[in-house]
């Protein structure tokens, strides 16, 4: 991940040169604060990569001397196909039409999103697993 890190960082010091560049030459405040966004999002990508990657270590994409049977085995849990980013979108677009429409319909968007997004966060927990994460006696395996 340390790659990673490195260039988001450099997208991050590369917008904030031309942050600065683009304010001296056309003192419009939009264009500078989209710069200075983009390069906060360098930055904040750049050094999350980079703590989590102190935090995991080297992977084998790291190592120059890495094989790809080194990357094989199991690479963690992920949760399977999933309706609610639908709905969460949905409710999203219901809330931002509150401001066209009347501000109740935002109120109600955003009820739908919290509740749309708490069902996805928690939706592991509710609903039982699936066949491919049963062993062979049918008891949940732990990752």
């Amino acid at each position: 991940m340390r790659v990673e890190g490195y260039v988001f960082s450099i997208v991050g010091v590369f917008a904030v040169i031309v942050d600065i560049i683009y304010w001296i030459y056309s003192h419009d405040p939009t264009g500078t604060a989209a710069l200075a966004l983009t390069a906060g999002m360098g930055f904040l990508v750049g050094f999350y990569l980079l703590f989590t990657g102190k935090r995991i270590g080297m992977r084998p994409s790291d190592l120059a001397d890495a094989e790809v049977a080194d990357g094989a085995g199991e690479l963690g849990h992920f949760t399977p196909g999933s309706y609610y980013p639908f709905f969460i979108a949905a409710s999203a677009t219901v809330t931002v039409s509150g401001f066209i429409f009347g501000i109740w319909l935002c109120f109600l968007g955003g009820l739908m999103t919290v509740f749309f997004v708490i069902c996805l966060v928690f939706e592991n927990f509710w609903h039982p697993p699936v066949p491919e994460d049963l062993d062979q006696v049918g008891h949940p395996q732990h990752h």
